[in-house]
């Protein structure tokens, strides 16, 4: 990702970012979410007795050790305009709100990219994703527990599908180009992002919104701690520090618009930041366990991702990690980082590196789209935000002798030799 600039002859093609919308805790817009950001503000908050309860919670749990009451939630999950859309407020019930959250975000990131009908009029695509549905097991399947096959309950399992995300948001406004609802774990809203990329670059359609959601309407009861698991003992994110104790889950929703770059040059769009490569690679099964990251796979997709948007590895100023504090994930991310660069550039400690989720925490599918804002936010801004919680390094961080810088604790105007940012998760 990069500053907007107009496309050189002998540059690849690229995809401009035109709009973009989003929710993510303690900010119900982008300009709230760069505020917080910029003060260096946590977004994971604890839960009270009177929350918990309120949500359910078991009275003998509020003493209990091991369970963390921290919440990172996205408020107001259960408002949804109706009227607005053409449901009723029967019909909106049975929706998940992960698909009401991402078709009202979707809506007004079309606004920002100008009005929502211009996108109808031409080919407009939608790749988009979420978390597994807490809502429907929990609040709707109940309801028709007693009608198996009957038609109210094939509407309801429909309205919360993940196979009708992405053709949600292209019926209610419109929009006619390919739709691609998708699922890959925490790499869901890049992969969607990837996906509408190559769709624009490949004439598929003329534009494209690219987003996800991830919602828990169960959050205020908090998580049990399991010593040696992936969450935080105390629900904050450490990423990359010495103190590093694994992350806690959050809520978000975020969609961008994008449009191949010619095009929003010669349509003058507003240009928010210039999407020059992507790529997308897995694993396979070199790593320890199903769940770990594996140094050659992010290696290899670090250096793809450079190759297509032809970008020199020493322009890059900053690097949004995936960060999720545990203090085997987290080294391993900064060792591909390093042997990615290495391939292009000897310099050390000249790029800084930070990881949202010390902010609000991990949102899953939504995880990359924060990223992706955080990304387009500081490249407008010329700022690069905190990183919380990092008061010593990951002993098993070798930081003296990479690219990456772990003194990310303070805001830093960008260097403006750096024009460059690269996402990982």
């Amino acid at each position: 990702m990069a500053e907007p600039t107009d496309p050189q002859d002998d540059a690849p093609p690229a995809v401009a970012v035109i709009g973009m919308a989003a929710r993510f805790p303690g900010a119900d817009d982008v300009d709230a979410f760069w505020d917080n950001l910029a003060a260096g503000r946590e977004s994971i908050r604890p839960v009270s007795d009177e929350e918990f309860l309120a949500a359910g919670g078991d009275p003998a749990d509020l003493d209990d050790p091991s369970l963390v009451r921290m919440a990172s939630v996205v408020e107001g999950i259960d408002r949804f305009d109706a009227g607005f859309f053409g449901y009723s407020p029967a019909e909106a019930a049975v929706v998940d709100p992960q698909q009401r959250l991402l078709l009202e975000t979707a809506y007004h990131a079309l606004e920002d990219a100008g009005r929502p009908d211009r996108f109808a009029a031409g080919m407009t695509g939608v790749h988009a994703g979420a978390g597994d549905s807490r809502y429907y097991p929990a609040h709707v399947h109940p309801r028709f527990a007693g009608q198996p096959g009957s038609v109210e309950l094939v509407h309801a399992a429909t309205s919360n599908s993940l196979g009708t995300l992405a053709t949600r948001i292209s019926y209610e406004l419109g929009l006619t180009g390919p739709s691609v609802s998708l699922q890959t774990a925490c790499s869901t809203a890049l992969v969607a992002l990837h996906s509408a990329c190559q769709d624009l670059l490949d004439h598929r359609c003329d534009a494209a919104v690219a987003g996800a959601v991830s919602l828990n309407p169960s959050a205020l009861l908090g998580y049990r701690h399991v010593p040696g698991g992936p969450f935080s003992p105390d629900g904050r994110c450490r990423a990359f520090a010495a103190d590093a104790a694994g992350t806690s889950s959050g809520d978000g929703v975020g969609v961008v618009v994008l449009k191949r770059l010619e095009d929003a040059l010669a349509d003058g769009d507003r240009i928010r930041a210039v999407i020059r490569g992507t790529a997308v690679n897995n694993d396979g099964r070199r790593k320890v366990g199903f769940t770990a990251p594996s140094t050659a796979g992010q290696t290899e997709v670090i250096l793809a991702a450079q190759a297509e948007a032809d970008v020199d590895a020493g322009t890059i100023g900053l690097l949004e990690a995936h960060g999720t504090a545990t203090r085997i994930g987290d080294p391993i991310e900064v060792t591909a980082l390093t042997d990615a660069f290495r391939q292009s550039t000897d310099r050390r400690g000249f790029c800084a590196l930070g990881s949202v989720k010390t902010n609000i925490g991990h949102l899953g599918a939504a995880a990359g789209i924060a990223g992706v804002v955080k990304a387009v936010l500081s490249l407008e801004h010329r700022q690069i935000p905190p990183s919380l919680h990092f008061d010593e390094p990951n002993p098993l961080i070798d930081f003296a002798s990479g690219p990456p810088t772990g003194r990310l604790t303070e805001n830093q105007p960008t260097n403006p030799t750096y024009r460059s940012y690269l996402l990982l998760v």
